[in-house]
């Protein structure tokens, strides 16, 4: 036990420019660092006292560091918190292997003197100490290999992985092998990738290209068997669909592409997923698809994400449809997204806005813009038309304060301070565009005081 938690220490040399914290009242006792500890313990229960007591304290200086990014002192204090492996009470002594692999893990990946021998050593230690973490720390090693470049140790990794078994397969452990098979389909199609990328550059005669052609395609069938699997269980699968569809597109089966996709959203037994939507979106925009399929999936984006970018363009989708039920839909989409602090400076949401209320206005639609209106009327003034941003807005965007001048004089009437501001200023570009906010204002103004108001 003692070499090794040297090693785990003794891989990170001292830090001389790190500074010991600066700790208040009595010097903690360690009983592991004491020759002496012995004789101040009477009892076993007693013993066992103190001995969860300290680890408890050795811990919060762990975190205490970690928090502070105190790296080298982190894994000064984990040397001393290895002894929790021994602790007397079993459920303790349990946990205690993963509680270390975590807190060593993240002290090695930040460390400025680690490296990726140390972190791997690290590791296949872990591995062998609490069997049943052995899978959660081969998948977690496999990403840290991933996030630096080391595709093939991280693919070696994994296979090892896949193969463990620790006595009868237990629920949990058949979904971590599950993801580890995931991940390294995630490989394959990295691989995968990075054939029909050098397929496509570089010149090969027909005999070399014959046979890239089918070795990429081995990889292809090794990643969507895995792949395949792993978006059929409930959960959030983003980079893997995505990988899976990729493929799929480029052999041309857009039908299996598409059930992918469509089961991904629609598939009620997996968690709300705003980007599940937005890929099925982006799949059928690419492929051509109706308006009123587009529609249909955007709807509901607009439901889990009203704020999202993309409903600009699903305003764009209903105002260019004739039916009214768009049309109407347009208008509480468009409201929706100027709801969000994000979007209170965005010139196009508030242009379409502005072209709603005037077709809606000519079109004798005060119902629609009343029912929008009503749950914004006590706070949209302050957020939105104030005489401050009025004045800020003209300052640094001229266009933007017309539109939203324009749509305050709509909901608020003439007498607007935001309105009342940008139509008393004089500037020659924006001199046409402000005679006619006033004038459409002015014309429609007993229909805002009377009944949006």
């Amino acid at each position: 036990m003692d070499a090794f938690s040297e090693e785990l220490i003794g891989c990170v040399e001292e830090d001389n420019e790190v500074e010991a914290p600066v700790r208040s009242g009595p010097e903690i006792l360690l009983p592991w660092l004491s020759q002496n500890i012995q004789s101040t313990v009477s009892s076993g229960s007693r013993k066992g006292i103190d001995f969860a007591q300290t680890t408890s304290i050795c811990l919060r200086f762990i975190q205490e560091a970690l928090l502070k990014h105190q790296w080298q002192q982190a894994s000064e204090f984990l040397q001393c918190y290895f002894q929790t492996l021994e602790d007397f009470n079993n459920q303790r002594q349990q946990l205690a292997p993963e509680s270390i692999w975590k807190l060593g893990s993240t002290i090695l990946y930040n460390h400025p003197k680690s490296n990726v021998e140390t972190f791997s050593a690290f590791a296949d230690r872990m591995k062998n100490i609490g069997v049943q973490n052995y899978l959660k720390i081969s998948l977690q090693h496999a990403l840290y290999l991933m996030h630096k470049g080391m595709v093939e140790d991280a693919y070696r990794n994994l296979n090892q992985a896949e193969s463990w078994r620790y006595g009868e397969t237990s629920a949990s452990q058949e979904k971590l092998i599950k993801l580890t098979q995931a991940y390294r389909g995630l490989l394959d199609y990295y691989t995968w990738s990075k054939k029909r990328t050098e397929l496509s550059t570089f010149e090969m005669d027909d005999f070399a290209t014959n046979e890239a052609t089918e070795d990429m395609h081995s990889y292809f069938r090794q990643a969507s068997v895995n792949l395949d699997a792993i978006i059929k269980i409930p959960g959030v699968w983003d980079p893997f669909v995505k990988s899976y569809v990729e493929m799929l597109e480029f052999y041309g089966d857009q039908d299996g592409a598409q059930q992918v996709l469509t089961d991904y959203a629609y598939d009620n037994s997996f968690p709300s997923n705003p980007n599940a939507h937005i890929y099925l979106y982006e799949f059928l925009k690419k492929e051509k698809a109706s308006e009123d399929k587009l529609i249909r999936v955007l709807k509901i984006l607009h439901q889990i994400v009203p704020s999202h970018k993309i409903m600009l363009e699903f305003h764009t989708l209903l105002r260019k449809s004739k039916k009214e039920k768009h049309r109407k839909l347009g208008l509480k989409v468009i409201f929706a997204v100027l709801d969000f602090s994000g979007c209170t400076e965005n010139v196009t949401a508030w242009s379409y806005l502005t072209k709603d209320l005037k077709h809606l206005m000519k079109k004798r639609h005060l119902d629609w813009v009343q029912e929008g209106w009503s749950s914004r009327k006590d706070w949209w003034p302050t957020f939105h038309f104030s005489y401050y941003l009025a004045k800020k807005n003209w300052k640094e965007n001229k266009i933007l304060a017309l539109k939203k001048a324009f749509t305050s004089g709509i909901l608020l009437g003439k007498d607007c301070r935001y309105f009342m501001y940008v139509s008393k200023q004089g500037h020659k570009v924006q001199e046409k565009s402000i005679k006619t906010m006033k004038k459409f204002v002015m014309k429609h103004n007993i229909l805002n005081s009377e009944e949006l108001l």
